[in-house]
This record gives C-alpha cells, structure tokens and sequence, in this order.
C-alpha cells in the first residue's frame, strides 16, 4: 500500500507527501511500530504548497543518502531513531555496504492523531485533548527547530516585524541583523499537523503534547545532539548549518526517537560564502513572484475569516523554475551529498564550483 497522504501513520512533514511516498508495510498499533519505506521523489515543495510544478533530478536519492548518513551518525550519539537502512537488493542496508544510489528508506512508523479543527468567534482553532500523558507510539505534533544563525529568509525576522515575538521572548540580548551568527543556538518550536505551522512557546507546545517538564528537556537535549552531528557532516562539505527542524516521536514505552528524515537540504538551512545551499534557494526564487504575494494574501485572508483551506483562497498557482536554475539545484543537492556523506555516488561538480555558478545567475538576474 502506498500512501501520498496519510494520516494515521506516520510519514513526511509540512504538507504531508508533498515531496516522499509512503509504502506500508505493517501498520502501528497503539502498543507497537509499525514498519514502512520511505520512497523519496524528485518532487519539492515551498510555503506549506505542495507540490510543485518541476522535478529536480537526483533529489530524491540525495536527501535518501544524506539522511542516512546523519541517522547512523546520530544513533552513534546513543540517540533513538527509526531508520532502518536504505534499500538494496530489496532489504535494507547501512550506508557503508551500499554499492549505489538508493532513494527508499526503511522506517519504523507510528501512529498520527491530527487534532480537530474548529471555528470559535470566527478564529480557527484546533483541539489537541488525544495528547495525554499516557499516550504512547506516536507522533509527537511539533516540529522542533535549531538556529545557529539568523541568514536573510530566517522567518525570525517576520515574526519580529509583525510582532508576534520578541528578540528577549527567543532568548537574545539585542534585536538581530540578518546573516547573523549566534553565541549559543535557539531552541524554537512551531505546530506541525495544522493546516499552516504555526510558532508556540515551549509552554504551549507542552500543553498541546501533552509533555511533562522532563520530557521537554529531553527533547532538547535530543535536539542539541542532532544539531552538533548535522554541524558536523556540514563542515565536511564547507557548509554552515543555519537552522534546521527534526520531528519526534514516542515509542511504545514512550522513550523519543528522531522520525522523519535530518540533516538534508529540505530540513536544513546551509550557507557557503554566505549564499544559501538548500531549500531556501528556490524560495528566494518564488518570493519574488506574484504568485507568492498572492498566497501570503491568501494566509492572511483564511486566518482573518477562521477558514481552513487557505490554498483555495489563493487565484494563481506557482510558475516553473527557471530551467538553468533547476539544473543548479539538482546540482546542489547531489554535491552536498556527496560530500557530507564522503562518497562520491553522485556524478558533479564539487559544491563550491556549484555556488560560483549560482552567484553568476543571481547576478544575471540582479
């Protein structure tokens, strides 16, 4: 069974399937894992979207092997996943004994409980009460976000324009400048099963999972763990690691684990000589469409009326790539597969000939 939206398994973050298909093999119960494979596609997405009009070749088996490769390094951290292996030869396998690209993962899966949504005095509101404390195998309903830095794009410097926080509220001393470097990381939370993420303190994130205090300091520990072995891999390719997002969950003895997929271009914000090298590169591309000013509208509109589906306020749908910078991306991610993973899977130019190229494009374009 393949599934490109799930909701009572676990599968992919943000817009659910956008960008991975879910192939089940034993569904979860609530007192066991459940076990499945991850098959990563050249799909991407962008602002809570979906997918996109283009592909980018070899995206998928490049986040397949840089996640990978983070996960073992994690789990020599003595930190609890649920990867599996990478698929060859139809079984799973560590990274090391891989003969060649592979973009199916295999995962253990728990069970997701999407909260009710609802309108109350006209606002949309959402009814977390399947979280209790006593809930065990599932997805914790957070995503939980590391900030090394703050680079141009960081959604750090909205929330502070629009106030809805403070530079003190997130731990700062000053109100920060754009490209800046941080004395010690940011620990941020957003929700991750509503219609749009939406950032919370850690006090409401532990009301709406149902968290102890224990528990929250767990999770942060889990947290500063991922980041140090992301910092890590990056550093092998020349890359800063400026922000990133994990997922969690519970086991069936409510111990956490990492789920989803770490230290890839999607979850993960890197920069070389200050230009971006991820995701945030085709969502610099699409803020300056009117497409994207058209759904930032849309958001506004559908939070203002307490409407659900603000994707069906929006009046364009996104334009396509431009094609030399498509091909720039494709690149992008197989060298930084590459060389975070220290293997050469993928035929490409070496990431830093790769950036010089992009830096002539935005050129072009400036």
């Amino acid at each position: 069974m393949f599934l490109r939206k799930w909701t009572q398994v676990y599968g992919s973050g943000g817009n659910v399937g956008s960008v991975k298909d879910l192939e089940i093999l034993q569904k979860p119960t609530k007192e066991k894992p459940g076990l499945g494979r991850f098959h990563f596609s050249d799909r991407f997405s962008v602002f809570d979207w979906g997918e996109m009009p283009d592909h980018i070749e070899h995206k998928g088996a490049a986040l397949a092997f840089m996640g990978a490769y983070c996960f073992e390094r994690l789990e020599e951290k003595s930190v609890r996943t649920h990867y599996r292996g990478l698929i060859e030869d139809g079984k799973p396998t560590l990274f090391n004994a891989l003969k060649a690209p592979s973009s199916t993962m295999e995962v253990a899966t728990v069970s997701v409980y999407p909260p009710q949504a609802r309108v109350e005095d006209g606002k949309l509101v959402y009814d977390y009460s399947v979280y209790t404390p006593d809930l065990k195998n599932f997805l914790i309903p957070l995503e939980i976000i590391y900030r090394n830095g703050l680079p141009e794009g960081s959604s750090v410097f909205k929330r502070l324009e629009q106030g809805k926080v403070t530079f003190r509220e997130l731990g700062l001393d000053h109100y920060p400048k754009s490209g800046e470097r941080l004395a010690k990381p940011i620990f941020d939370v957003s929700t991750k099963l509503e219609e749009t993420d939406r950032y919370v303190s850690w006090e409401e994130a532990a009301k709406i999972a149902g968290l102890n205090s224990i528990e929250v300091a767990a999770i942060k520990v889990v947290l500063s763990k991922v980041n140090e072995t992301i910092n890590e891999a990056a550093a092998k390719a020349g890359l800063v690691n400026e922000d990133g997002k994990i997922e969690l969950a519970f086991d069936s003895q409510r111990r956490l684990m990492v789920v989803d997929v770490i230290g890839t271009l999607d979850e993960c914000r890197f920069t070389l000589d200050g230009f971006h090298v991820s995701k945030e590169v085709a969502r610099q591309f699409y803020r300056k469409t009117d497409w994207y000013r058209d759904i930032e509208e849309a958001k506004k509109t559908a939070e203002a009326k307490g409407v659900k589906e603000w994707k069906a306020l929006a009046r364009t749908v996104p334009p396509k790539l431009d094609p030399q910078l498509r091909n720039i991306i494709s690149q992008m991610y197989m060298a930084a597969s590459n060389e975070m993973t220290g293997s050469e899977f993928f035929e490409t130019p070496k990431l830093a000939d790769v950036v010089k190229v992009y830096k002539q494009w935005v050129g072009g374009k400036e």
